[in-house]
């Protein structure tokens, strides 16, 4: 049986009061709103629902999985996970968060955590819990699409009910997702959500904008 103060402890990690600075980030997602591809719920689940499976929500599932083996090698995955992203601001997206995870994680319990991009932080500091890897990567996705939740909710905007229903109706593909992403390998890593990937490049040059990405 899972220690409780262990599942207790990454749901703070997880948690967005943890600070991240995770509410500064729209993944690409402001510029899919003001471009009128994501103006309803249906829209954005779809639009998340392809991050998940076919995106950001996939590659990062694989790298946390694979930080949180035994003998992994952190300091190579995190230049995998610098690699696989495909945008700077992308890459800021990852990196600051990362930081920013690291270094509280660091604090609260005085172990070293070096800086790493988000989902290798997380699958470093995370291992010594003994958690089942499924539950981590799940926890992990929950709050990376519960954020951008959160975005649309301030941003279309939608309802906060409209917003939570977007979330639950995900919570049966974010359970099937980690489960899979718990026993992958590095040659399942890819990534084909082009309408995301296209949204940050384009983010990038907006000239009014709300988030950092």
């Amino acid at each position: 049986m899972s220690d409780p103060v262990a599942r207790l402890s990454l749901i703070q990690w997880l948690s967005p009061a943890f600070p991240t600075g995770g509410f500064a980030y729209s993944h690409g997602l402001e510029w899919a709103i003001s471009a009128g591809q994501v103006t309803t719920a249906r829209a954005l689940a779809e639009w998340l629902a392809d991050i998940l499976d076919c995106g950001a929500g996939w590659q990062d599932a694989v790298l946390l999985s694979l930080s949180l083996r035994p003998g992994a090698d952190h300091a190579a995955l995190d230049d995998l996970a610098r690699a696989l992203q495909p945008s700077a601001e992308r890459l800021a997206e990852t990196l600051d968060q990362g930081r920013a995870f690291a270094v509280t994680v660091a604090a609260l319990t005085g172990h070293d955590l070096p800086t790493r991009a988000l989902p290798v932080a997380v699958g470093a500091a995370a291992r010594p819990l003994g958690l089942d890897p499924s539950e981590v990567i799940g926890h992990y996705l929950h709050t990376f699409v519960g954020n951008l939740v959160s975005v649309a909710t301030r941003f279309v905007p939608l309802g906060q009910t409209e917003g939570q229903a977007v979330l639950h109706g995900l919570h049966s593909q974010i359970v099937s997702l980690a489960r899979r992403a718990a026993t992958a390998e590095e040659g399942d890593l890819g990534n084909a959500a082009l309408g995301a990937d296209l949204a940050a490049f384009r983010h990038e040059t907006m000239e009014t904008r709300i988030f950092r990405t």
